[in-house]
C-alpha cells in the first residue's frame, strides 16, 4: 500500500514539474508575486510576533499567566494554564505561532505531551489583522464584517478546544517537572535567541506560502465557485482577490479562516520539527474548526453584512 501511494505521489509530482516546465513564464511570474506578498504582508505581519511570543516564553510568560487562568484552561480544554500563552499568543500572532509556543511550551516542560497535542487542535489561528483589515475592511468594505469574521473565529476554535478536551489521556494526567517561575534569564541573550528562532521560522512560513501560492493560481483560473473554494482549501492568502461581498464569500472566507489551507498545515509541520509532537491533532482541529466556522458563518451571516 505505500509503495501505491509512493509512486501516486511520484507520478503526481512529475505532473507538477511538466506543468512548471511547460509554464515556465507564468510560473515565474506567480512566484515573484508570491515573493512580494511575503515582503509587504506575511513577514510585517508575523515576524515581529514570532520574536515577542519567543520571548516572552523564554522571559517566564507561561508561568506568570498559569495561576491566573488555570481556572479557566483545566476544566474546559484540560491542559494546565500555562497552555493559556499559546491561545492568547496564537489568537493574536497568526499562523503558526500558536503551534510554535505549545511546542515551545512542551519543550520548557510546562505541559505534557498529550497536552501540547491537544492545544494544537485549537491554538494555531488566524491574526486578527488579517480577518478585520485585509478580509472586512479590504473585501467586504467593513471593519464591522471583519470584526464578526474575527468573533466567529475565535468561537470556533474554543468550541474546537472543548472537542478536543477528552483526546489523548485526559482523564489521568502524567505529572510534568514544573521549572521554578520566573527562571534567571538574562533579556539579551533571550531576544538574540528569540530573533535567530523567529527568522528560521519564518524562512519556513515564506517559503511554503510561496510554494502553494504557485500551486494554487491554476485553481483560480476555475471560475464560478469551484475555483475560490479550491484556491480556500490551498492557500490563504491567495484566495482573498477572489472573494466576493455576500454571503457565500463570507462563510467562504470564515471557513477558509478556520481550516488554514494545506500551506498553513505545512507552516506549522515546520514549526514542529524537533519537537516530537505529532500533526495529527492539529489536522483534525483544522478540519473541525472549519465546521464551525462555515456553520456559524451561514447563521450570522445576515448580522455580520448588516
Amino acid at each position: 500500500m505505500r509503495l501505491r501511494w509512493r509512486g501516486l505521489a511520484c507520478l503526481c509530482l512529475c505532473g507538477v514539474l511538466v506543468w512548471f516546465l511547460a509554464d515556465a513564464g507564468d510560473v515565474r511570474a506567480d512566484t515573484k508575486d508570491a515573493l512580494v506578498l511575503c515582503a509587504r504582508s506575511v513577514i510585517p505581519s508575523l515576524f515581529p510576533f514570532l520574536v515577542i511570543s519567543s520571548l516572552l516564553l523564554s522571559l517566564g510568560f507561561g508561568q506568570l499567566t498559569a495561576p491566573w487562568l488555570a481556572g479557566l484552561m483545566e476544566p474546559l480544554f484540560r491542559v494546565p494554564g500555562a497552555g493559556s500563552a499559546a491561545l492568547v499568543l496564537g489568537l493574536v500572532g497568526g499562523y503558526p505561532i500558536g503551534a510554535r509556543t505549545a511546542a515551545d511550551l512542551y519543550r520548557e516542560s510546562l505541559v505534557s505531551r498529550e497536552e501540547a497535542e491537544r492545544l494544537l487542535a485549537f491554538c494555531n489561528n488566524s491574526n486578527p489583522v488579517f480577518l478585520i483589515s485585509v478580509l472586512g475592511a479590504g473585501v467586504f468594505g467593513s471593519v464591522r464584517t471583519g470584526v464578526w469574521l474575527w468573533l466567529i473565529h475565535v468561537l470556533s476554535a474554543l468550541l474546537t478546544g472543548l472537542v478536543f478536551r477528552g483526546s489523548g489521556n485526559a482523564a489521568v494526567r502524567r505529572p510534568v517537572a514544573r521549572p521554578a517561575p520566573f527562571q534567571a534569564v538574562r533579556f539579551v541573550p533571550a531576544l538574540v535567541g528569540a530573533v535567530r528562532s523567529a527568522l528560521s521560522g519564518m524562512l519556513s512560513v515564506c517559503a511554503f506560502v510561496v510554494f502553494f501560492y504557485v500551486l494554487a493560481r491554476p485553481l483560480a483560473a476555475l471560475g464560478g465557485r469551484p475555483g475560490p473554494v479550491l484556491v480556500g482549501a490551498v492557500e490563504l492568502f491567495s484566495l482573498t482577490p477572489l472573494l466576493t461581498a455576500d454571503r457565500f464569500g463570507l462563510v467562504l472566507a470564515a471557513g477558509a479562516a478556520g481550516w488554514g489551507g494545506l500551506s498553513v498545515l505545512c507552516q506549522t509541520l515546520a514549526v514542529l520539527e524537533g519537537s516530537g509532537l505529532r500533526l495529527r491533532n492539529c489536522l483534525l482541529g483544522k478540519a473541525v474548526q472549519c465546521a464551525f466556522s462555515l456553520l456559524l458563518a451561514a447563521l450570522l451571516a445576515g448580522y455580520a453584512l448588516g
